[in-house]
């Protein structure tokens, strides 16, 4: 069954000026998010997992009485922003939370595991 990942950061700690320079302190948990990415990959439960770009740069497209808008900027102001996303592939939603849990001792920020609704939930 696949599970999308879904990797929240607080919103206050992610400066949009400073967005592009990752601390010594981040580039140190992407190297044991990235030795543990490779495990994933040799089991071949790793599916795909990417970074998002800072919320500044984010657009929102909703619909409006007058019509569809794109506004800059996220959707809601948010206390967390989502920061990156992975997908798996695992047999069981066990082995999903195993997998998040390492993730979060990683990179120290929490993890959401939501189902990907594919052929598992066909009626």
């Amino acid at each position: 069954m696949k599970y999308l990942l879904l990797s929240y950061t607080p919103a206050a700690a992610w400066d949009g000026a400073t967005a592009d320079v990752a601390s010594e302190e981040a580039m140190a948990a992407f190297a044991a998010y990235q030795r543990f990415e490779r495990e994933l990959t040799e089991t071949g439960e790793l599916v795909g997992s990417e970074g998002l770009g800072h919320p500044v740069v984010s657009a929102t497209v909703r619909p409006t009485p007058a019509g569809v808008v794109a506004t800059d900027g996220p959707f809601a102001e948010l206390k967390e922003v989502l920061a990156s996303f992975a997908v798996i592939d695992v047999a069981s939603r066990e082995r999903a939370v195993e997998i998040a849990s390492r993730i979060v001792e990683a990179l120290g920020e929490p993890i959401e595991i939501r189902p990907i609704m594919g052929e598992d939930f066909t009626a």
